[in-house]
């Protein structure tokens, strides 16, 4: 490198880039720390817990690059070198979740979604789509399993919640075939669970604490894509099982069913499902179906006290402070506490989420 450029960098490094943006506040900052997360304790008003079964030319190029990129990482933590105002984005992509973070999101700029950019003004923006944000662990030899049968159930438990909370047809309030194939059919309880909700559904009996359903007649998800942010951990759990947890944020986009609806507005839905992938010599299980350990959700703007089956977002409002009249605010994007952590409203019920 050139002596000229190599002192121009050094006093870069000393004297700071014009005009970098400042270091935020550390507040601001988000740091991931690799923790096992351990199903929540607490219960909630959306939870069931069934019973269990079961490459000598161009170094100067790319050393200048590397220095570019340390100064970048140095002056921009939070990735805003780049980003735009008019996508709604506050940077690129983020990394997979590898564990539980330490705080909320950021908040993003106050701005309204559109059928354009349906996640404007949300954290999510900048999640994956679909199933690519739900983080698979790498496989080890766990209970009755090898390495090989641990990977191939984990990638299956991700199947059942793609199944359950992001099939197009099920979005549209259809029966979730694909994902009750999935479930252990000898599970009584869960029969009975499946059975009364798509029958009569009623707040213990409630399709929306495994599934996500919109009413075709009152709501559909604008565009084709959902959001995700979550992660799947897991251990060995009773009688040698294979036991996953799993805690996944989904956010959807919605607008009214009537052709030509332009007003958006987004329900959140945040699951923790808890499946048990069972030895079949001490377990009655069939092949291929895990079974269900525990499930809860928590939702905004998906009907406060509904016990429709399906979410039903409210409108006029653009989905803010919709889901509850009291108790504490609660962050639906803030995946740093367990589900159900606060105190809630003051009857137990719905509480007031603070962003959508």
């Amino acid at each position: 490198m050139p002596d000229d450029v190599w002192e121009q960098f050094l006093r870069d490094s000393v004297e700071g880039v014009a005009d970098a943006p400042k270091e935020p506040s550390a507040r601001a900052r988000v740091v991931t720390e690799r923790l096992r997360d351990a199903p929540a304790g607490n219960d909630g008003r959306r939870t069931y817990t069934p019973a269990p079964a079961r490459r000598k030319k161009g170094w100067y190029l790319v050393g200048l690059l590397a220095s570019v990129a340390l100064l970048v990482v140095a002056f921009d933590p939070w990735n805003m070198i780049g980003a735009s105002d008019t996508d709604g984005a506050s940077g690129p992509p983020l990394a997979q979740e590898s564990g539980r973070p330490t705080g909320a999101p950021p908040v993003e700029p106050a701005r309204l979604p559109t059928l354009a950019e349906p996640f404007r003004g949300s954290p999510a923006v900048r999640w994956a789509d679909g199933a690519a944000g739900i983080t698979v662990p790498a496989a080890r030899a766990t209970g009755w399993m090898s390495k090989a049968q641990v990977e191939k159930a984990l990638r299956q438990t991700r199947d059942f919640l793609a199944a359950s909370s992001l099939d197009p047809a099920v979005l549209r309030g259809e029966r979730p075939t694909k994902a009750i194939a999935l479930l252990n059919p000898h599970q009584k309880d869960v029969k009975d669970y499946l059975a009364a909700a798509f029958g009569a559904p009623t707040e213990e009996n409630d399709p929306l604490l495994l599934f996500s359903r919109f009413d075709s007649s009152y709501a559909r998800v604008a565009g084709d894509v959902v959001k995700t942010r979550g992660r799947m951990t897991f251990r060995e759990g009773d009688r040698g099982a294979l036991q996953v947890t799993t805690d996944v944020t989904y956010v959807y986009p919605v607008v009214r069913a009537e052709a030509g609806s332009d007003e958006v507005v987004r329900t959140i839905a945040r699951r923790e499902v808890v499946v048990n992938w069972d030895d079949p010599s001490k377990i009655i299980t069939e092949p291929g179906t895990l079974s269900l350990v525990s499930y809860k959700v928590d939702m905004t703007n998906g009907g406060c006290d509904n016990s429709t089956g399906y979410f039903t977002p409210e409108f006029g409002t653009r989905g803010s402070d919709t889901e509850a009249t009291g108790g504490e605010s609660v962050d639906p994007y803030d995946r740093s506490r367990p589900m159900f952590g606060g105190t809630g409203s003051p009857d137990g019920g719905c509480r007031t989420a603070s962003r959508s």
